[in-house]
């Protein structure tokens, strides 16, 4: 079978181009290689992937309207695994146009991909953000998520409202995936955990914010490529019984589905430092500050409507992830 996998240089794309590959599938992968973080990275995950028979990389900007056009004539993919998007809560504030481009361009060149050339099946990276607001805890796809805080939230959500769109009007199967703070080896910089323990290893101090005050629902990468892979043969299909008053949101007449994958298991943040200092053994010079713009205080996934399709249960222990992340960090930067 043949799959485009977009921002197969990222660190999501490149681990689940990686699995489609070694269990014998075609797979094209695409990527702007932008520098919103190291390069080098993105480069270094990419080498592994092209030393690999059965993959084909193509640089492509997910806005080059023609570019994606072109892309899905020439390769006829039978699925569509739609990673590439610009990722980060607290950048959106400051370049937001970057996030109309490769969010909601973006997802829509990917959209029209697959109406022009009958794929399978499309599977996209939502976000546990579009919780927003939300209190009540755990967050199911049930709950209405109208209530975003950050502008990369709300693309995110648009997404999900677009590829409902396609799903009704051409009956596109169309599959989001809410991933809740996924961690791991070849992560990227600007996420808590690199961040954290880099500034460990050079002696500076890592900033804590709400003074430490906050919980997340950690999700290593491993759990989130086994539920892709899970998900990417559950094609959705139309439930003609259904309707907005009494259906889940999660859910539609069309052949749409929204899932959450996370651990299912809140970690309070001081806990997930402390798990960092344990598996460097160094303890960490903390800076306590406020609650930053666009952060909210905890996230905690229902995953139910997962297990019930998959059979699977992200379960991967934080203390394990993270003693996983910091021998692959200590080998690749040589600490």
């Amino acid at each position: 079978m043949k799959y485009l996998v977009t921002g197969a240089a990222g660190f999501i794309g490149f681990y689940v181009a990686q699995r489609l590959c070694n269990e014998g599938h075609e797979v094209v992968g695409i990527d702007n290689l932008n520098d919103y973080y190291d390069v080098n990275l993105k480069q270094a995950r990419l080498a592994l992937l092209e030393s690999l028979d059965n993959f084909s990389f193509q640089k492509l900007d997910l806005a080059d309207r023609e570019g994606i056009k072109a892309l899905f004539a020439a390769q006829q993919f039978n699925r569509v695994i739609h990673l590439a998007a610009q990722a980060g809560v607290r950048y959106s504030i400051d370049n937001p146009m970057a996030y109309a481009d490769a969010n909601l361009v973006g997802h829509l060149t990917i959209l029209e991909g697959c109406r022009q050339n009958n794929v399978e099946h499309l599977i996209y990276a939502s976000s546990s953000s579009v919780y927003g607001l939300n209190a009540k805890v755990p967050f199911e796809t049930s709950d209405t998520v109208d209530h975003p805080i950050s502008l990369y939230a709300a693309t995110k959500k648009s997404n999900e409202l677009m590829s409902h769109t396609y799903s009704h009007l051409y009956g596109i199967p169309t599959t989001g995936l809410r991933f809740f703070t996924v961690y791991g080896p070849w992560g990227r910089p600007d996420m808590a955990l690199f961040k954290f323990t880099k500034a460990i290893f050079e002696g500076k101090a890592i900033d804590i914010y709400n003074n430490g005050d906050m919980q997340r629902d950690f999700t290593y990468v491993d759990d989130i490529v086994e539920s892709i892979i899970r998900i990417k043969d559950c094609i959705p299909t139309p439930n003609n019984k259904w309707n907005v008053e009494q259906g889940s949101a999660a859910t539609s007449s069309a052949p749409y589905r929204v899932f959450n994958i996370g651990n299912g298991n809140p970690v309070k943040l001081l806990s997930f430092v402390e798990a960092i200092e344990k598996a460097t053994g160094i303890e960490a010079n903390k800076n306590y500050l406020p609650m930053q713009p666009g952060d909210v205080y905890q996230t905690f996934a229902d995953v139910e409507d997962l297990f019930k399709v998959t059979d699977y249960r992200p379960n991967t222990d934080i203390q394990l992830g993270i003693n996983n992340f910091v021998d692959w960090y200590k080998s690749f930067y040589k600490v």
